[in-house]
């Protein structure tokens, strides 16, 4: 038995006992033999999971790439016993699992707190009701056992609406933890939290899993995040009739360390295949969509503050770009007062930057750099402190229809269809365009993000990554001089974020609209940009660096991969957000 240090972006956790949970000769503790489960009735009853097999050993750490779409919630609530299989076998130690218990630990992506109660109050119900035998004062150690185990010691007496969504997912853990289970069941418990966030419950993860001996069944999005932590990676193809593809055993050495992994061939080969045969499984449905092609009509937008019906007004085409100085941050900064309203804390502090026009810039840094603080600031949405910007030609100081933006959450309108939504913002700044060429501007762009066929399905009734590509295509019919994406695909899952990358790729070779792209994600931010901007931490937040990416387009995922200078770009910017990781 080695004794290892665990890192955590560069800081050293407290020394860990790593055992090899594989034991070819080990019964499973969880067997899954012809798994079939479908909801509803006769026309409407859909197959969700079709003849799914599993067998995970006690001690292991799975994980399972899931989908929207591909049944993963349902998968573990049917271990979790939560919901009964149609057909098949859900066993545990050889029995089978009819009902909910103490014994599998879940945490979902949602948190599902109490919010009256404390931090240590929602964990003390679990405790509390499944240690009833035990005397207070055991029941009260137990509690803060595990709330010592994720690091919120300090925040015992808490209410979630305190907290920040890393905090709240911690308690999540924790109370899962605190009914002693033998099997830990994480839903997509790390998607919605920032990198660093992530990376450090990843970690706390490790330790709890190591230190409580516990089988891990892990659902996620993130390729970088199953190789990190798991012995095996086994992708849940999309439904209907969803099943499983073939299974990744992941033979990298444990302690694993994020930096050390950019130079593993075993890492960097696993990546690739695990990523082709996601790549794949998205090709194969986006084959079964298909897209009709709507012409673009020759009409150009006009996005002046000061409209008027002068056609010498409208924006002139694309003949100009690589044109220097297009856009210009000038010693940006930006103030707020504190929350007690006696000082001012200073957030972004001299953000100095020139654009040229058609370049398309990814901004990176943990959160809390003022990365979004400057987009808004760009859009007009947040009043600039102290410097300017400058955008061909005239300071922006208001929000206008030259700069298009995206937000990670887009605000759609959702009574509308998306047609009427995008048809808003089109009839604006078209108005000298007839009636079919406005239409066709914003059929073309719902057809190009994958929405041809529901074109005038409400936005009430989408998904959050249908009513992404909604805002996306919104951002792109108005032609803007600027377009501002502030993490637009950080709520999604990775196949959906792949195919908008892909959309917005494409669609930006057309246009050649100059971007900026506020992203978490360092893959992200490398496919898709020019220049990868990093931001030092905040308060006081500037720029720290900038990575010029000599990568040919048009761009692809794949090709990205098989780049010989891919890794490299991407170790400059996880050693920058380490070291920012050490500083802070």
């Amino acid at each position: 038995m080695a004794v290892v240090q665990l890192k955590h972006y560069g800081r050293q956790a407290p020394e860990l006992n790593f055992m090899n949970p594989s034991n070819d000769e080990a019964q499973p503790i969880v067997e899954l033999k012809n798994v079939c489960k479908s909801y509803g009735d006769g026309k409407q009853r859909s197959s969700i999971l079709n003849n799914i097999n599993l067998q995970v050993k006690e001690g292991e750490f799975i994980a399972i790439v899931g989908f929207s779409g591909s049944g993963k919630t349902t998968l573990i609530s049917l271990i979790a016993g939560l919901i009964q299989a149609d057909s098949g076998e859900v066993l545990k130690n050889g029995a089978a699992i009819t009902e909910p218990g103490p014994d599998r630990g879940v945490a979902f992506q949602n948190y599902s707190l109490m919010p009256w109660l404390t931090v240590y109050e929602n964990v003390a119900l679990a405790v509390d009701e499944i240690f009833k035998h035990e005397s207070a004062e055991q029941r009260k150690a137990r509690t803060e056992k595990y709330i010592k185990m994720v690091n919120l010691s300090h925040a015992t007496n808490k209410r979630p609406a305190e907290l920040s969504g890393g905090m709240r997912q911690r308690v999540n853990v924790a109370r899962a933890l605190a009914a002693s289970p033998d099997i830990l069941l994480l839903d997509e418990p790390l998607s919605a939290l920032d990198a660093l966030t992530r990376g450090n419950l990843q970690d706390e993860i490790l330790q709890i899993w190591e230190q409580e001996k516990k089988t891990v069944i892990l659902i996620t999005n993130d390729v970088d995040e199953a190789i990190y932590m798991a012995d095996r990676v086994i992708p849940l193809n999309p439904g209907p009739d969803a099943t499983f593809g073939p299974e990744f055993n992941i033979s990298i050495a444990r302690p694993r360390d994020r930096t050390a992994l950019n130079h593993d061939p075993e890492f960097k080969k696993c990546r690739a295949e695990i990523t082709r045969n996601l790549l794949a499984i998205g090709i194969e449905k986006a084959t079964k969509v298909g897209k009709d092609q709507i012409v673009l009509p020759d009409v150009r937008p006009n996005t002046q503050h000061d409209w008027n019906h002068d056609k010498a007004s409208l924006k002139p085409k694309g003949h100009d770009l690589g044109k220097p100085r297009y856009l210009e941050f000038s010693r940006l900064s930006k103030i707020y007062p504190t929350s007690d309203g006696n000082s001012t804390v200073k957030v972004v502090d001299g953000f100095d930057m020139m654009l040229k026009k058609g370049e398309f810039i990814s901004i990176i840094g943990h959160s809390g750099c003022g990365k979004s603080t400057v987009l808004s600031m760009a859009a007009g949405l947040t009043e600039i402190s102290e410097g300017g910007i400058i955008l061909d030609n005239r300071e922006v100081s208001s929000a206008g229809p030259d700069r298009g933006v995206v937000f990670q959450a887009p605000s759609l309108f959702s009574w509308l269809t998306a047609f009427e939504n995008v048809q808003l913002g089109v009839d604006r700044v078209y108005p000298h365009a007839s009636k079919s060429e406005r239409d066709d501007i914003v059929e073309y762009y719902l057809t190009r993000v994958g929405l041809g066929d529901s074109l005038f399905k409400k936005a009430g009734d989408m998904s959050n990554g249908m009513r992404q590509r909604v805002g996306i295509a919104r951002a792109f019919a108005l032609s803007p001089k600027l377009l501002l994406l502030d993490e637009p695909f950080g709520m999604l899952d990775s196949l959906t974020r792949w195919e908008l990358q892909e959309v917005l790729m494409e669609v930006w070779e057309r246009t050649h609209v100059t971007a900026i792209m506020v992203t978490h994600d360092v893959d992200e931010a490398i496919l898709l940009a020019d220049r990868v901007v990093m931001m030092t931490n905040g308060p006081h937040a500037k720029i720290g660096k900038i990575e010029e990416i000599h990568l040919p387009r048009p761009r692809t995922r794949k090709s990205l991969l098989e780049h010989a200078d891919y890794y490299q770009y991407r170790e400059s910017l996880l050693t920058f957000l380490a070291e920012c990781d050490k500083a802070h």
